[in-house]
């Protein structure tokens, strides 16, 4: 009886998930046509492929990131795949002033913010953490601090448009896992802050939406350098997380788990932790000393 007890447990969990699946608000993509859209972190990955996913619906895109050559690339291509408008701006999201300056450079070019897409994250190494504080400190603006401070500039606007404000956050901001402290510790913070903001809005009567987007490990260039050949654990394809991550701003939902599992693995954290630290630890090939 005991040993029937958690399966039950997770069953009851994934038909209940896989209920709030089912009723969630039907995305229609011409919803997109004409939407006003702010896209960072968009030269590469996620970010790329979700510029593509909303030129192919007809969007106005406005992309942003550090290499002006690669972005330009980017813009053209959302041009040739039906974007209405794609313009872009380089900028470093550990600047004081660039966050800012992205924003304006978006109202001025499209009159108004309907989707402010943060996804923008800074360069980490894929180490157990040797007491580097700057770095943590470095990135931590540019993962947390750029994304809060975008988003006051933008929630004017965002309300005058009944917007939609989307955080691409991550698993490791539910749980946390081996080398990565920094960049955990930025993704806790993400999922935290925009957790809070989301009720204070509500509270509020606002027309704007948050949607928190919480992904597994993704298949981008810069993903699988890391972890090739140091963990097993599969990686998604990137064109199939920005569908997502835009269909569940779209719909306006306040949550996203992709891969789906990610939801129960969350679930399984509170639930077992011993048993979810274990399988943690040992999903990673490192030699014990």
């Amino acid at each position: 009886m005991m040993n029937t007890c958690p399966k039950l447990l997770l069953a009851s969990i994934a038909v209940a998930f896989l209920a709030s699946k089912l009723t969630a608000p039907v995305f229609k993509q011409e919803s997109l046509r004409g939407a006003r859209v702010l896209v960072t972190g968009a030269s590469t990955g996620i970010g790329e492929q979700m510029a593509y996913h909303y030129a192919r619906f007809g969007a106005q895109i406005v992309l942003t990131a550090r290499r002006e050559k690669v972005l330009q690339q980017v813009a053209e291509k959302c041009g040739s795949l039906g974007a209405q408008k794609a313009l872009y701006i380089a900028a470093d999201m550990a600047s004081d002033s660039d966050p800012d300056k992205v924003v304006e450079f978006a109202l001025n070019s499209m009159g108004g913010i309907d989707y402010l897409v943060l996804n923008h994250i800074g360069p980490s190494p894929f180490s157990m953490w040797e007491g580097d504080v700057d770095h943590t400190r470095w990135l931590m603006k540019v993962n947390f601090h750029s994304y809060i401070q975008m988003a006051w500039r933008s929630l004017p606007w965002l309300e005058k448009s009944r917007g939609s404000l989307v955080v691409v956050s991550s698993l490791l901001g539910k749980m946390p896992s081996p080398f990565v402290a920094p960049y955990t510790a930025t993704k806790f913070a993400l999922n935290g802050f925009f957790g809070s903001l989301a009720h204070e809005l509500a509270m509020k009567n606002s027309n704007v939406s948050i949607s928190v987007c919480t992904l597994g490990l993704i298949d981008t260039d810069s993903a699988m350098e890391k972890v090739r050949g140091v963990t097993n654990v599969p990686a998604y394809p990137a064109s199939d997380a920005a569908l997502n991550i835009i269909m569940t701003g779209a719909t306006r939902q306040s949550e996203m788990f992709y891969p789906w599992f990610t939801y129960i693995i969350t679930v399984c954290k509170d639930l077992f932790p011993s048993i979810t630290d274990y399988f943690i630890r040992n999903s990673y090939n490192y030699p014990n000393p």
